[in-house]
């Protein structure tokens, strides 16, 4: 059997020794190899398969790693993990102890920088370039950023720095979001070619310098090269940001690909290429619904990823099938969502409501405080935003929303772990970051029908809210409620035991009830994490010994520090523990196991608070 192109393949200084003839035959086995490693192991498809030629050229023309690749947003880099010498590691991708999903500077050299949120590698990519000059070295720098990452403020502020440099600095455009457009074939290939060459470039710095004498003349000329490239590129605007633009060109045509960077390499200041791809490419079911392709689990190739049905409603589902329900009932709602409808649960809610629906891209400051404008005319906007996405926003929720208290609601979606995406995209610390926000209303639904009530009472709060709910499905709660609030700051005892309290929040509180069964514990469903309930904590401190708050959030400035804050502040004297993520960022894997390693499924529980008991004095009650 002759041995695959790829499997000879263990580093780049392996793919720049073969001929260019041999690459289009790599770029196949590696589009076959990807659709059959994720198809094992799950992880993001589509658009990996749409940027497989250029991977191969820009390991080709680059000295990687001595030249810098940084990659936008991560889930694009799977065959440029492939082709770094973790071939025979995707297998455990994106499993406990494999490689992650995303780039990580820890794992591999070529991974220049680390990435997981969208919109940074032309910041990250600038200030290599910049350190390399400061240092006097010819490495050269190269970001390539996705046209949805294009949509965020952060990537126009690190265009219109790098643009005032001479620096030579790559940025590669990765249009992905639609087919090949009809003037990327032949002539335009040819102009790219053109544009990109030592010649063009040349003269044009020739003519600038000759030009630069007669003003009137210069600003002519340069007004006729604009309109010129404009009639068959869409660069005007990188231009007047100061790069060299180049393109758009076929992004899966390797010899293109090849000399047009092999050209760009050698030129000096910002360039600027813009490349069209398909996501799904070479992969007909991605190709046809790239969406669907984006993220998947486990499949057959051959049969194709199935779509989702039956089970328990995930949160997310139940969030988006509330979104419009409540829309039904009060015409002042709007959802916004900064580029994930799909993701968190707005797909029905955009069809039902198209015009009071908005996706504002990648752009999660705006996002936040669009929806503070909205809010300050009457309008009820609800924010539906993974909770890793929410921290880049913050300033905005802040200053825009909880300074001027204003009734906006977030639906934060993904608090706590998700499992094989990993600590980029772990919702971590919002309960840390929004508890200390004046004006916030934040709570924690237990389960699906919790989540509903808490939604409705978060929406029809005047001011700031925000509710927090975990990836997945919960506990499969009946989903009774319809629209029906509960009463702001008001928790629940699930049950009543003795000795030992757990105080309870959102996702934890399940597996408490089922470590307080073996502890004859008593267990507080608190609901909100501001206002707290104080009523029921000076309850359970005074018929209790030992206090213990669970919370799937940093427990550095957590819910339990507010509960800790509350009784000191009540003038209560009961020991107190928190249980809750540890101080470290936690490595990606199964999102059970990462929670038991946390010490937070119910065994881990009911353990912790035996060795607990164990140092409490056998006798007397709490102290007030």
């Amino acid at each position: 059997m002759t041995q695959r192109l790829l499997d000879t393949i263990d580093s780049p200084a392996d793919l720049r020794a073969l001929a260019p003839a041999d690459l289009p035959k790599l770029a196949a086995e590696l589009r076959e190899f990807l659709v059959a490693s994720v198809g094992k192991t799950g992880g993001h498809l589509a658009s990996n398969l749409g940027t497989v030629e250029l991977t191969i050229a820009l390991h080709y023309v680059f000295d990687t790693p001595r030249d810098r690749i940084v990659w936008d947003v991560g889930h694009q880099t799977y065959s440029h993990k492939i082709l770094t010498g973790r071939r025979d590691a995707m297998g455990s991708l994106r499993q406990a102890g494999g490689i992650a999903g995303f780039p990580r500077r820890a794992e591999s050299e070529y991974d220049a920088f680390g990435v997981g949120h969208s919109s940074t590698s032309i910041s990250a990519a600038l200030g290599m370039a910049e350190a390399f000059h400061q240092l006097g070295s010819d490495q050269r720098a190269v970001a390539i950023i996705g046209d949805g990452a294009m949509t965020a403020g952060m990537a126009f502020e690190a265009l219109n720095n790098a643009g005032a440099t001479d620096l030579p600095l790559l940025v590669v455009l990765n249009d992905n979001d639609m087919s090949i457009s009809p003037n990327v074939g032949a002539l335009n290939n040819y102009l790219a070619r053109l544009m990109s060459g030592k010649f063009y470039a040349a003269a044009r710095r020739a003519g600038e310098k000759v030009l630069s004498a007669v003003p009137p003349i210069k600003e002519l000329a340069k007004r006729a090269e604009e309109h010129m490239k404009g009639m068959v590129t869409p660069g005007t605007l990188f231009e007047e940001f100061g790069f060299n633009y180049i393109g758009p060109i076929d992004g899966h045509d390797l010899d293109v690909l090849v000399e047009t960077l092999r050209n760009i390499r050698d030129l000096s200041g910002p360039q600027f290429l813009h490349i069209v791809t398909r996501k799904g490419k070479g992969y007909a079911p991605a190709e046809t619904n790239p969406c669907l392709y984006h993220g998947v689990s486990r499949f057959d190739p051959a049969a194709g990823v199935a779509e989702k049905a039956g089970g328990k409603p995930t949160y997310t589902q139940v969030f988006g099938d509330w979104l419009c329900d409540m829309a039904a009932a009060d015409t002042r709602l709007v959802g916004i969502t900064p580029a994930m409808r799909e993701g968190s649960g707005l797909v029905r809610f955009s069809q039902q409501y198209p015009k009071r629906y908005f996706d504002v891209g990648i752009a999660e400051q705006h996002a936040v405080t669009f929806a503070a404008g909205l809010a300050c005319e009457g309008v009820k906007p609800v924010v539906a935003i993974y909770s890793t996405f929410l921290q880049r926003a913050y300033d905005q929720l802040v200053h825009d929303v909880a300074l001027q208290n204003l009734p906006v609601m977030l639906a934060i979606d993904r608090a706590g772990l998700v499992g094989a995406d990993g600590p980029t995209h772990a919702g971590s610390f919002d309960l840390s970051f929004l508890r200390c926000i004046p004006n916030m209303l934040i709570a924690a639904p237990s389960d699906e029908n919790e989540c509903r009530r808490l939604l409705t009472t978060a929406f029809l709060h005047n001011g700031p809210s925000a509710v927090r709910y975990p990836r997945g499905s919960g506990s499969g709660a009946s989903l009774d409620s319809g629209l029906e609030p509960v009463e702001v700051g008001r928790g629940v005892l699930r049950r009543r035991g003795r000795d030992v309290a757990l105080v309870a929040f959102g996702s934890l509180v399940a597996p408490a009830l089922a470590a307080a069964e073996a502890l004859d514990a008593s267990v507080a469903d608190m609901r909100f994490v501001k206002p707290l309930d104080l009523d029921l904590l000076q309850e359970l401190a005074h018929g209790h010994r030992l206090l213990v708050t669970l919370e799937e959030n940093a427990v550095a400035g957590g819910a339990g520090a507010g509960v800790a804050e509350a009784l000191a502040e009540l003038g209560i004297s009961v020991p107190l523990v928190h249980l809750g993520l540890p101080d470290l960022f936690i490595e990606h894997g199964d999102p059970a196991r990462m929670l038991a390693d946390c010490g937070l499924d119910a065994g881990g529980i009911e353990r912790a608070i035996r060795q607990r008991i164990t140092l409490l004095p056998h006798e007397g009650a709490p102290t007030f």
